[in-house]
């Protein structure tokens, strides 16, 4: 369809593309030409198994004609249509994504383009219902990188933006056991009482901000790139709680945690909690085309019957991006995907655990479905991570580099290595996986063993 040889994609690349979260003169991109399944293939006709589903977000799988062809039927009938409008295709899309929230309680939907602006116009949703101005965040959360969700957003990535962000949010700490900053000298804390810890510490600080000030609380409910961060009992719940208490709308992004990632159709559910607002992306249409929601309760929505919500996309629910999200929904469904990650959840978890118990430089490791992390340390002791805050270093350079020349197509962030394959992986896949990070992780043993 579009003439240019194989050879000439990394070159042509180079000269134009403006590359982001990325240093330019640095940029050395993989150039691909097709994937299918858990693989993907470069344009030497190399392949690599898909760690990371792309971006966290092919959770069906690459390549299902199911999806391909819902997309082309949807782009020959009508491939547009203006925001004002309404089509077969949003009153359905519509009525699909609203019905696979918890209990069908979010039954109002906002169609946008992507995460970021989802939860940019949540917290709109929740200032104007509220009639409140402050967002409450925590440190660890990755909201997007447009200047509302960069500004709610509480790792270093928000820093280089400052101060020319979203006024009005303030940050709250994560409850992150393994590192725990009230825990140091209490480990063995049971988990009820941690959770606790962590909700009077948010308490505390919805107090001192002033709860009528205070519009939303927004999280994720499984902490994403920053850590896989798995909540403990009590704490969802305290915070829906504490929400319930001052008024305060609380905002579930499940941008990267929904559809299926942790064996749930959203993560929030494995505590049974129902947020006000769920914001959602990437697995809505597993990024065979742009697109993403903000499903919030009928009341939220109802605060502006009269009053007009001032914001809105060109984009907003595009047939060809709705069809996507209608098709692969059908296809978790009839697939039993969401059933097949809780399953392979606990497959993942055994293999890590003896991953941990190999190698040395492991200090610890977590998941929840498919949605899993190594978290490398030079000391178990100390836990000293294998690379400092907000950097790299070159045994987690060597480590990704054995992995990609390997064909294991893996992220690492930090000191830390993200599993987040598709839902689709077999044990098998994933066991081949996990027999090359074996390997890899000699590298990081090594500094360990000194």
């Amino acid at each position: 369809m579009f003439d240019l040889p194989d050879d000439e994609i990394l070159s042509l690349s180079k000269e134009h593309v403006f590359w982001t979260w990325s240093a330019q003169a640095k940029v050395n991109p993989i150039a691909i030409k097709r994937a299918k399944g858990v693989y993907f293939w470069d344009v030497d006709d190399k392949r690599y198994l898909d760690f990371n589903s792309m971006t966290m977000c092919v959770n069906i799988g690459h390549g299902d004609e199911r999806v391909i062809k819902a997309m082309q039927e949807q782009a020959a009938e009508l491939p547009y249509a203006a925001p004002g409008m309404t089509t077969k295709i949003r009153a359905l899309s519509s009525k699909v994504v609203a019905d696979v929230t918890p209990n069908g309680e979010l039954s109002k939907i906002l169609f946008t383009l992507g995460g970021a602006d989802a939860n940019e116009n949540a917290i709109k949703l929740a200032r104007g219902y509220s009639g409140r101005h402050k967002i409450l965040a925590r440190y660890r959360s990755y909201h997007g990188a447009s200047a509302g969700a960069m500004a709610a957003t509480g790792d270093p990535r928000r820093v280089a933006w400052e101060p020319n962000l979203m006024s009005g949010v303030v940050h709250f700490l994560d409850p992150y056991r393994y590192r725990s900053t009230f825990h140091r000298m209490n480990p063995n804390i049971s988990e009820e009482d941690f959770a606790r810890d962590y909700v009077n510490h948010l308490e505390e600080i919805i107090l001192y901000e002033g709860p009528d000030s205070i519009a939303g609380i927004i999280i994720e409910s499984v902490t994403g790139t920053n850590g896989i961060i798995i909540p403990p009992d009590g704490y969802v719940q305290g915070i829906r709680a504490l929400c319930d208490k001052y008024g305060i709308v609380m905002i579930a992004d499940e941008v990267m945690s929904g559809f299926g990632r942790t064996g749930k159709w959203f993560a929030i559910e494995h505590w049974n909690v129902v947020p006000d607002i769920i914001t959602m992306a990437k697995g809505l249409t597993s990024a065979y085309a742009p697109l993403g929601a903000v499903a919030m309760k009928p009341e939220i929505a109802a605060a502006f019957d009269e009053d007009a919500f001032e914001s809105g996309l060109t984009y907003t629910s595009h047939p060809i991006s709705l069809a996507a999200a209608v098709a692969n929904i059908n296809v978790l469904r009839e697939d039993k995907l969401i059933e097949q990650a809780a399953g392979m959840g606990g497959v993942l978890r055994r293999m890590l655990t003896d991953l941990g118990e190999a190698h040395p430089s492991i200090g610890e490791v977590r998941n929840i479905g498919l949605f899993g992390i190594i978290e490398l340390v030079k000391d178990r002791k100390t836990k000293e991570p294998m690379a400092p805050w907000n950097n790299s270093s070159p045994e987690m350079a060597a480590l990704k580099k054995y992995c990609i020349d390997h064909g294991l197509f893996v992220y690492t962030h930090w000191h830390t290595v993200l599993i987040i394959p598709p839902l689709i992986i077999t044990e098998d896949q994933l066991k081949e996986g996990i027999d090359i990070l074996d390997k890899a992780l000699e590298i990081t043993d090594k500094v360990v063993l000194k």
